[in-house]
């Protein structure tokens, strides 16, 4: 059984057992989460698919960890001008495993 959830803006296909890196949620480490909004629940055979969302389905999930992702580096550059600029960006996450999904 497999469902696509969307959290974060960003669409998911999630299966139970997997592990996923959502962008970050205000929630604790080893706390469970509850996505209610689930685009498309399938089974062997027969999908199920919302308009926008299908009614009464919902992922259950654990908050594994919360962390940031590798450093990118940015540099803004201006030709003839003698001038560049370095940053950096560190994007957080919320690393997620998916435990049941009903629906």
């Amino acid at each position: 059984m497999y469902a696509i959830i969307v959290t974060g803006g960003k669409q998911y296909r999630v299966q139970e057992g997997d592990v996923i890196f959502v962008e970050k949620m205000d929630v604790a480490e080893g706390t469970n989460v509850n996505f209610d909004s689930v685009l498309a629940v399938g089974n062997e055979g027969s999908v199920k698919v919302g308009t926008p969302v299908v009614e009464g389905a919902s992922v259950e999930a654990k908050v594994v960890k919360n962390g940031k992702g590798k450093k990118l580096n940015i540099i803004t550059y201006r030709p003839k001008k003698g001038s560049a600029r370095r940053m950096g960006h560190r994007q957080p996450y919320t690393k997620v495993e998916i435990t049941a999904i009903k629906g």
